[in-house]
C-alpha cells in the first residue's frame, strides 16, 4: 500500500498535480487495502492516467463481487474505507465504481482547471 501511495503521490507532483495528491493517495491506500484485505487472487493491480480533464485510478484484483459501502458503527475500526472513496470522488466533482465483475474498483477525479 505505501508503494502504490508513494508512486501515485510522485507522479502527481511530476503532472504539477499537487492539489489531487493527498485526497487521490488516501483513495489509492482504500482500494489497495480492500483487494488485499477481500481480494483473493494472486495479484493486485493499480493504475493511474490523466486524460480529457480527469485523473483516473483503478486497481484490480481478480475477485469478483461488488465492493459495498458500509455504514460502520462509530467505535467500528474497519469499514469505512468505500465511504471516503465516496466522498472524496464527490467532492472532486468525479464518480467511482466497478467493472470486470467487481474485479476492478476504479474512480475517476476532475483535474482542477481542466488540464489535460
Amino acid at each position: 500500500m505505501g508503494a502504490a501511495r508513494r508512486l501515485a503521490a510522485a507522479r502527481l507532483r511530476y503532472c504539477g498535480l499537487e492539489t489531487l495528491v493527498d485526497d487521490a493517495t488516501l483513495i489509492v491506500s482504500e482500494l489497495v487495502t480492500n483487494a488485499i484485505q477481500h481480494g483473493r487472487g494472486a495479484q493486485v493491480t493499480f493504475t493511474m492516467t490523466v486524460r480529457d480533464g480527469f485523473l483516473r485510478m483503478a486497481v484490480h484484483d481478480e475477485t469478483t463481487g461488488r465492493p459495498v459501502v458500509h455504514d460502520a458503527d462509530n467505535d467500528a475500526e474497519h469499514g469505512r474505507g468505500l465511504f471516503l472513496v465516496d466522498c472524496l470522488t464527490a467532492a472532486h466533482g468525479g464518480t467511482w465504481g466497478t467493472s470486470d465483475g467487481g474485479a476492478t474498483t476504479w474512480c475517476h477525479l476532475a483535474v482542477p482547471d481542466g488540464r489535460p
